[in-house]
């Protein structure tokens, strides 16, 4: 197979990315849409909310981003680096405070994270299926590596497929999901526990990606990802004790 995969349609290419990129927004905003019906906040705040979290999410991705290469951070070829260089964590983190300091702005105090768990999953998932067919020029591959598992992603080089890792990871986390979903009380543990478990793994997983360390041996990644398991480790033990729970 060769790397970038590309759809052919007519005399137009279309890289498949974008059309993954494009679908993860439908089909994840689809879901949200559908599952927000039951949860009685009125149409004017989940607009305010949905806004907040775009913007957090837009600029959270583009910082963390950028600051995955700390010396092209200060020395930027061009200002377009900041705005090219993007990643999953940094879009979940900041779309997160996004969403936080509307609420706060607002005044709305309900819980909004756990109808947005499945189609934020579903949305990594079919983005990330882009990232696998892209290749290395993608910059989501892992190290080299000799296992069976690992192959050639664009250079010639075996590597770990580390956006197929990804995959299979959130299929097993929706199902846990699913098939829990009643035992994470009360409301708004489920997200938590969810963002707990996709940071932990990807904390995990720039072990075996080509990172560049941002303090002592840890990518500005994983920084993220130990924050925010902290920060929502607190928050699971302050509402649970809250209601009851231990």
């Amino acid at each position: 197979m060769t790397f970038p995969l590309d759809v052919h349609i007519g005399s137009l290419s279309v890289h498949f990315h974008l059309i993954t990129d494009i679908l993860s927004s439908l089909i994840g905003g689809w879901l949200y849409w559908r599952a927000a019906k039951g949860d009685n906040i009125p149409t004017s705040k989940r607009e305010y909310l949905l806004i907040g979290a775009g913007i957090g999410a837009l600029i959270g991705s583009r910082l963390i981003g950028s600051l995955e290469n700390p010396a092209l951070f200060l020395n930027p070829p061009t200002l377009l680096y900041y705005y090219a260089s993007k990643t999953i964590i940094g879009g979940v983190a900041g779309g997160i405070l996004g969403i936080e300091a509307t609420k706060y702005i607002i005044g709305h105090k309900q819980s909004t994270g756990d109808r947005m768990a499945v189609p934020l999953f579903v949305a990594i998932i079919i983005g990330r299926i882009g990232c696998l067919f892209t290749g290395i020029i993608d910059g989501t591959v892992g190290n080299p590596c000799s296992l069976r598992r690992c192959f050639d992603q664009g250079d010639g080089i075996p590597r770990h497929p580390t956006s197929l890792y990804e995959i299979i990871f959130l299929i097993i986390l929706l199902f846990v999901l699913n098939k829990y979903k009643k035992n994470f009380q009360p409301s708004g543990v489920m997200f938590r526990v969810s963002i707990i478990a996709y940071f932990g793994f990807r904390f995990l997983i720039e072990m075996i990606k080509p990172s560049l360390p941002l303090v002592s041996t840890f990518s500005v990644i994983q920084i993220v990802c130990i924050l925010y398991i902290a920060w929502y480790s607190y928050d699971i033990y302050k509402l649970r004790k809250t209601y009851g729970k231990y």
